[in-house]
């Protein structure tokens, strides 16, 4: 009897486990149509060549959302003046875990519900659905909105004061905060009744178009809904929802419709037998295990995708860079394809993006099999978002999504300084005014960073691949994966890890892994040379020299004949060789042997803008650093385009 009885509670648990998998495979998948936006277009005559490309944009996003994190977009088609192209976006609500059958079911049900148009939207209950023939990408779309408001009124102004502050907190965790352009959360209006409210905007979005959009729509509330309890404000770009009932998934927490009433429990036990109270337990028990199991397999999906963003990077970014979402990213590079990289480094590979709104941009792609490159990126994030100065190249955002650490910056249409200096018909496009006048700008970069800026900054890898050229040749400091911030009274500061580019790396930090800001001083001196001779320091011992371009300067100094050592094209262009002497000057004066007889960036700026100051006479300078190679480590070989930073990194043993 016993045994049979035990039979029975076995087959009821596992039929309340199938009526509870049951109705959460149902919830999911049955997406629920809401409007769409067809009644602001009239109906047209559609090309073939539009209608074929309607289909297979809605064909990609229909497939691509079994596959994706929740959202993306693309173009099919050329926009020409036939307005062929067509551009097509889903974004399903942050918390839908089956996002796929949302897109599925929109994709169907657009054509029908929308014939004959050249844009459509449509809104469901997990997702939004758009396409045009124009575009919309990163563009904040705020009319037609529309409103879905429920019956029941509310009078109570503290209530509806809550109500506010509840968005206002939603929009800033989701913009500011989170960076996710999605967030919902509640509060407890009483003991016995909760609030629940939910923003979301079209992850194309950057976060400040996602907060102009929400507040716009926030704006609206206040004209239809406030005194409505339970209301919805849309349009294509975003959307904010409150209600008195939980109607999002939270994956951190039971959903309160499948906990347990206690009172209607209490109700229950008082009447019931021994059996029931045992049927009810397992029935309980089953579901908390089924939910319990579902929380955990999501927890344990969500960490698997943030293993390797170690903790310690999203605890000590920095809160001033932007963040810009990664689907962005891969639509301005076309999904980093190999037509859009300009290189690689040892940190990754380079891409050249456009920004929806036409901005070119640079994207370093940090690899995940580089060593030093989460070093290097952590560096960037934390040194770079805080320096501005015309002289260093700016860092415009970065992206942590997934397994992807990206960092944005400006992109620098003349590419980098050594594609200049050591390319033979490029070298002809520079002259003396132009060459003095990015000696300069170097100078006033490195300075800013030595005593200027918020940090006493030591840049370590200064060299004529890291220094880029604007439109305007502007000399452009970048690439801060080396650099070190110095305390307050902070002079130097010692490394095992002796990490630079051959040729440029100063005697003390090479041998012994010391460095200061006379480090970098070293490295400007050698790239003074290299601008004047048009020779790189590394190699120039395999040319009739026979020694290093810094012990062959130093000889032509002794001589009396150092003009020598300029490149005839600057020759050309030059009128007052005694700039050029100054220049050489200064050059030897900062690779000197002793870091300590070297001079501090603030005076070589001093020397640099004064014809009357008179200069000291420089010392013996430093052996150069390296092996004996015939291929030049720190060249840009591998790059198709220059223009970005090719990181080279050395590992030297100290004696």
């Amino acid at each position: 009897m016993e045994g049979r009885k035990l039979n029975l509670r076995s087959i009821f648990f596992a039929f309340i486990l199938y009526i509870s998998f049951k109705q959460l495979i149902t919830k999911a998948q049955s997406p629920t149509y809401m409007r769409d936006d067809c009644n602001y277009s009239k109906p047209k005559v559609l090309s073939n060549a539009y209608k074929t490309n309607l289909k297979s944009i809605l064909s990609y996003l229909s497939a691509d959302a079994a596959k994706s994190k929740g959202y993306n977009y693309n173009s099919i088609g050329e926009n020409t003046t036939k307005g062929d192209a067509v551009y097509g976006l889903y974004d399903c609500r942050g918390d839908v875990s089956f996002c796929e059958l949302c897109v599925a079911s929109a994709t169907r049900k657009v054509l029908e519900r929308c014939p004959n148009r050249v844009a459509a939207t449509i809104f469901y209950s997990d997702c939004i659905l758009r396409y045009s023939n124009e575009n919309f990408f990163g563009k904040v779309t705020t009319y037609p909105n529309w409103t879905r408001v429920g019956s029941k009124t509310v009078s109570n102004a503290i209530e509806i004061q809550k109500s506010e502050d509840l968005m206002k907190f939603l929009i800033k965790k989701a913009t500011t905060e989170r960076n996710q352009l999605y967030y919902m959360s509640s509060f407890n209006l009483s003991s016995t009744e909760g609030r629940y409210g939910l923003v979301q905007c079209s992850r194309d979005l950057t976060n400040e178009r996602c907060r102009q959009c929400l507040e716009i729509m926030l704006a609206t509330v206040h004209k239809c809904c406030e005194h409505k309890l339970g209301w919805l404000v849309g349009s294509a770009s975003c959307l904010i929802r409150y209600d008195d009932y939980k109607f999002y998934q939270n994956l951190e927490q039971f959903p309160s419709e499948l906990v347990p009433n206690p009172q209607t429990v209490t109700a229950k036990k008082k009447g019931s037998s021994k059996s029931k109270n045992l049927i009810i337990g397992f029935s309980v028990l089953g579901s908390v295990i089924l939910l319990s199991s579902t929380i955990y397999c999501f927890w344990c999906k969500n960490r698997v995708r943030k293993d390797w963003l170690a903790p310690a990077y999203e605890e000590t970014l920095n809160a001033d860079l932007p963040t810009i979402p990664l689907i962005t990213i891969q639509h301005c590079t076309n999904n980093f394809s190999e037509t859009s990289k300009l290189g690689e480094g040892g940190f990754g590979s380079v891409y050249k993006g456009i920004l929806p709104d036409g901005r070119q941009i640079a994207v370093k792609r940090l690899s995940r099999t580089s060593g030093q490159g989460s070093e290097e990126f952590k560096n960037e994030v934390m040194f770079i978002a805080k320096l501005q100065h015309r002289n260093l190249v700016r860092l415009l955002a970065c992206c942590l999504e997934g397994n992807e650490k990206l960092l944005v910056y400006e992109f620098m249409p003349n590419a980098s300084l050594d594609f200049h200096l050591f390319d033979n018909e490029k070298r002809k496009e520079l002259n003396w005014k132009l060459s003095l006048s990015i000696i300069n700008g170097i100078a006033k970069g490195l300075l800013y960073l030595h005593e200027d800026s918020r940090l006493r900054v030591i840049h370590r890898d200064l060299k004529a691949s890291n220094v880029l050229l604007d439109h305007e040749m502007n000399p452009k400091i970048s690439d801060f994966g080396l650099a070190r911030a110095f305390d307050i009274g902070q002079n130097q500061a010692n490394t095992r890890r002796i990490m630079g580019t051959y040729g440029y790396m100063a005697p003390e930090y090479a041998m012994e892994g010391v460095f200061s800001v006379k480090t970098d001083v070293f490295s400007f001196g050698v790239l003074v040379l290299e601008i004047i001779s048009g020779k790189k320091n590394t190699g120039f011992y395999l040319s009739e020299h026979g020694q290093s371009l810094l012990l062959y300067t130093w000889k032509k100094w002794c001589e009396g004949t150092c003009l020598e050592i300029m490149d005839s094209v600057l020759g050309k262009s030059c009128i007052d060789d005694n700039e050029v002497v100054r220049c050489i000057n200064i050059g030897l004066l900062c690779v000197q042997e002793d870091a300590a007889d070297r001079p501090t960036m603030s005076t070589v700026v001093v020397m640099l803008a004064s014809d009357t100051m008179t200069l000291p006479k420089p010392k013996q300078p430093a052996f150069s650093i390296g092996r004996m190679t015939s291929t030049d480590s720190s060249s840009s070989k591998s790059f198709k385009d220059p223009s970005i930073n090719d990181v080279t990194v050395s590992n030297i043993l100290p004696r």
